[in-house]
This record gives C-alpha cells, structure tokens and sequence, in this order.
C-alpha cells in the first residue's frame, strides 16, 4: 500500500482506509458517527486481522499493552472497538516506519543473524 500511494500525514494513511471518525456537527449538536468505510474493504480487514497478529506475536510492545489495558478487561464488542483503534495506530506507525522513521515503540524486530 505505501509503495503506489504517497501519504502527506496520518490522517491521510487512516481514511485511504475507512479506519477515521466521521464527526457530525448541527447546531450545537456534535457527535460522532462512526468509522467512513470510504475506503478499500478487502485492505482494511488485512489491517485489522494484522492488527490481531501484533496483538499476538508482539505482546510486549507498547501497543498491544495500552490495548490489553484500555480494553483488554472488555466484552467481546468493546474488544472489536480497540482492535480498529489498534489498526489505525499500527498502520500510522508503520508508515511512519516505512518512510525511514523509527519501528513502532516496543516492537521486537526480528535480528539479521537470525535470518541466515
């Protein structure tokens, strides 16, 4: 997805997706509405099933650990809310990671002499 589409913020890289709120503003009513869904349905379930996948195989990173104590407590629905908030925040930090910054906090990469 990062190499045939350039991204100028997060912002940009959470709706190509659908994974942004849609903020509904009438008056002096302001509420949210919920995800977009604007974007790419077969992308956005690759996220959150890699989403589930951090959640598994990098327990100790510091996304999976403010997921396991913001909802980790919570029924099976509140559990589906944060796995979306989950992948939004690891789409934003790999291609954060992708453009040359640094790997997401806590994420155990896997080391070069290990490959061979």
């Amino acid at each position: 997805m990062f190499s045939w589409r350039e991204f100028r913020n997060r912002r940009q890289v959470g709706s190509f997706l659908g994974l942004t709120g849609t903020p509904d503003q009438s008056g002096d009513r302001i509420r949210e509405q919920g995800l977009t869904r604007n974007g790419s349905v077969e992308l956005r379930a690759r996220v959150i099933e890699l989403a589930w996948g951090w959640l598994r195989y990098q327990p100790a990173s510091a996304l999976s650990q403010w997921y396991r104590q913001r909802y980790g407590g919570g029924n099976a629905r509140l559990r589906r809310i944060g796995i979306v908030a989950v992948a939004r925040r690891l789409l934003i930090a790999l291609w954060r990671y992708a453009m040359g910054g640094p790997p997401p906090a806590g994420a155990h990469l896997k080391d070069d002499a290990m490959v061979a």
